[in-house]
């Protein structure tokens, strides 16, 4: 770690080309450059510590990998372009490892058509006296990206609802993904766009022999097919009494089509309806950025600096609906590599039902609702409420609302600027003890999301 941030400063300080000369690329290492001297070298914490992990073009990138391989730290590199007032180009590249020898590197490129931007003041602001900020009405995105993720230790404890919290065992695995997806807003009143992605998926397994028993429940083979996986849908972000009322409803059909004459090939029907009530017209909301790569906390296509840490009272109830059903035609199964699991954290960092060990249940078909409290602390700090209750199953049929496992969550959690987010629950409630967990949110806060990995 001491490291890194000596040789990012020493690039920093030796990139001076001539002003009267330099590329754009230029200036912003310059700028940085100075922006380091500045903020590092009269020691002052909350501004080196931007720089030195939000700034551009290069930070020190840090997030979690999947649960159980640990934090992954390395360097990022992130640019714009502004070739006219219609479009601007985001480049963002990044590699983290970890100690456990499971690592992530990716490219990831965003061009937004910001041609009919519109200005409109929402409630916001750090001080009375600036009471409203300004927020740029959603535009056309379009993402190109490659990612190789790979990962030393993944949970398996068997298929569907019965299997049973003794019986866990590991896997390896190296995916990469390489695709291109788009947003294309069809109602700024309504927040309402269009979504599509094209992606190949390269999986490499790394079965354990205690793997092997699971192999008549969950195919494996010795060389997995490619995949080519495309996907179909709709979100709506609108917002009702003045801001009081949000949501975010996101529903995706996805096809997967395993290379050859494969019989894992299977399709997906995701939903997920998450409903915020503000306490305070200062509160944000914490969204991905459609505009913005994950190495980017940009506030807006029109800004290339990242917002500072705020200090307003913020505070929300949050409630939500996730759905995952799995169409499967008759003698195809789904690969258990693809399959969603509840339980901890899944392998997207995302905690589901916390007080269970991760990647507990797996299954084709899962269903998650939620109700949350977030509020502001100390600054940065806050705290966090979460009642989880949920189910999986193996058949569609099975997939309803009756015996659920619950699970209760508290925490504090960290969102300081462009930082990543850094939470920490302690859960329980479940049938199988308490679980701890920690997290570093592998984007940036403002950032956009990776792509998933199932």
């Amino acid at each position: 770690m001491k490291r890194s941030i000596l040789f990012l400063g020493l690039l920093l300080s030796l990139v001076l080309p001539g002003r009267a000369q330099e590329s754009q690329l230029g200036a912003e290492f310059r700028m940085e450059g100075e922006r380091f001297r500045s903020e590092c070298g009269s020691f002052k914490p909350i501004g080196c510590g931007q720089v030195l992990f939000t700034d551009h073009p290069l930070h020190i990138a840090a997030g979690s990998l999947a649960p159980q391989n640990g934090v992954g730290f390395g360097g990022a590199f992130v640019s714009h372009w502004t070739p006219n007032e219609s479009w601007r180009f985001n480049f963002d590249m990044d590699t983290v490892a970890t100690l456990n020898g499971s690592w992530r590197a990716g490219a990831y490129l965003t061009a937004a058509l910001a041609r009919h931007h519109q200005l409109v003041v929402l409630p916001g602001g750090s001080s009375a006296a600036a009471s409203a900020s300004v927020d740029v009405q959603e535009v056309p995105v379009f993402r190109a990206y490659a990612q190789a993720t790979s990962l030393n230790k993944i949970g398996f404890f068997g298929l569907g609802p019965d299997s049973s919290d003794t019986s866990r065992t590991y896997y390896g695995m190296r995916q990469t993904i390489t695709g291109i997806n788009g947003v294309w807003p069809l109602s700024n009143k309504l927040h309402l766009s269009l979504y599509g992605e094209a992606n190949g998926r390269f999986v490499d397994l790394r079965i354990t022999p205690a793997v092997g028993r699971f192999v008549a429940s969950a195919p494996v083979s010795s060389n997995e097919p490619a995949f080519a996986q495309f996907g179909q849908g709709i979100r709506l972000r609108p917002s009702f009494a003045g801001g009081y009322v949000r949501l975010n409803y996101f529903g995706t059909f996805q096809e997967y089509i395993a290379a050859g004459d494969s019989q894992l090939s299977f399709q997906r029907f995701t939903i997920d309806l998450a409903h915020e009530f503000p306490l305070y017209r200062t509160t944000r909301t914490f969204w991905p950025v459609d505009s913005n790569g994950p190495n980017d906390c940009s506030a807006g296509t029109s800004q290339k600096t990242c917002p500072s840490v705020s200090r307003n009272r913020e505070g929300s109830f949050g409630l939500r609906l996730m759905m995952a059903e799995s169409i499967v035609p008759s003698g195809h199964v789904v690969p258990f590599y693809f399959q969603p699991t509840l339980g901890g954290s899944d392998i997207n960092g995302n905690a589901t039902l916390p007080s269970y060990q991760d990647y507990r249940f797996r299954a084709p078909n899962t269903v998650l609702v939620r109700a949350s409290f977030e509020h502001s602390l100390y600054g940065p700090v806050g705290v966090i409420g979460m009642v989880d209750e949920g189910k999986v199953a193996t058949r569609r049929s099975d997939l309803t609302l009756n015996h659920l496992l619950h699970s209760y969550s508290a925490g504090l959690t960290l969102r300081a600027g462009g930082f990543p987010m850094i939470s920490l629950l302690f859960s329980w409630g479940g049938h199988e003890g308490m679980h701890t967990s920690a997290r570093i949110s592998d984007s940036l806060l403002g950032g956009s999301s990776r792509p998933s990995l199932y």
